[in-house]
């Protein structure tokens, strides 16, 4: 089985260049590496292991659909990457083996031993002692566990089962929810699964991410633009606005130091706003 990687990255060329350190480092190597950037200074070095692909449009969406136009025809499975994700050294030694165990797996995500987007972020020192710690955290852990839909910081998907479907450039920039909107439909062609054994951990590095007031709209944006596409489960996008904006209205009177929460309070009334007079979509952050 042929394993494709496809990493989207803006702003983060030290990120980027740690995870090229991390995928030559595997057990057994992926067929092909390829970061897809929208600024030649985002990228990593190219080489014999690892491509670079100038993106003609900025955003992960757009990013990634670049990458898979160029890689889907020459491997078996994509594998999409956040350039911040830390994957054990047999991350893609597992990812063949469930693959290749289990021909009904359409998509796969591999178990965050730690995330940083919950919080301040993690050092590449924090991430890389969990993700050494993996191995025992999940020993006793189920194989597998059924998922809706994958995580967006690693997630696999068979070509054959991707198919014509794209990420949706429709959610600029980060493309909050984009892992949803893509991977659901995908469970009712095959499983869906969490792999316990495919471990990894997610920095969430702050920088290159989309700021307070634009991510707030997209929190609100976002969900309803599934809704209107039916890609996602209505209950979990309702609670999912709701969550947000009632996380940002209470933590704005103590905002943590590293979450513009009036921004995004701010971001999630002017999608209210917009949603009550007909005029909210996700592409309105461009205007923010």
């Amino acid at each position: 089985m042929k394993i494709g990687v496809i990493v989207a990255t803006f702003g983060r060329a030290r990120e980027a260049a740690e995870l090229v350190r991390d995928l030559s480092a595997q057990t057994r190597l992926p067929d092909r590496v390829l970061f897809v950037v929208a600024r030649e200074e985002d990228a990593p070095e190219a080489s014999d292991f690892c491509e670079v692909l100038l993106s003609e449009k900025q955003g992960s969406c757009a990013q990634r659909n670049a990458g898979i136009d160029v890689l889907q025809d020459d491997v078996d499975a994509l594998l999409f990457l956040d350039d911040d994700f830390v994957p054990h050294p047999t991350f893609i030694d597992v990812l063949v083996s469930v693959f290749e165990g289990d021909p009904g797996i359409v998509g796969v995500t591999g178990h965050v031993t730690a995330d940083g987007v919950t919080g301040p972020g993690l050092s590449r020192e924090e991430a890389l002692a969990s993700v050494a710690a993996g191995p025992e955290k999940v020993a006793d852990l189920p194989e597998f566990e059924p998922r809706w839909s994958l995580y967006g910081c690693n997630m696999a998907i068979r070509s054959a089962a991707l198919g014509a479907a794209r990420f949706d450039e429709g959610l600029p920039l980060y493309g909050w929810l984009e892992d949803m909107d893509l991977t659901c439909p995908l469970g009712k062609t095959g499983k869906l699964v969490q792999a316990n054994r495919l471990i990894g951990a997610h920095r969430g590095v702050k920088n290159g991410r989309t700021p307070g007031v634009r991510f707030g709209y997209s929190q609100i944006a976002n969900p309803v633009h599934l809704l209107r596409k039916g890609t996602a489960p209505r209950r979990i996008m309702y609670e999912n606005m709701a969550w947000n904006l009632s996380a940002n209205a209470l933590k704005s009177l103590r905002p943590e130091p590293h979450v513009d929460r009036r921004g995004r309070l701010r971001g999630n009334l002017i999608a209210l706003w917009h949603l009550l007079t007909g005029r909210c979509k996700p592409a309105r952050i461009l205007e923010l």
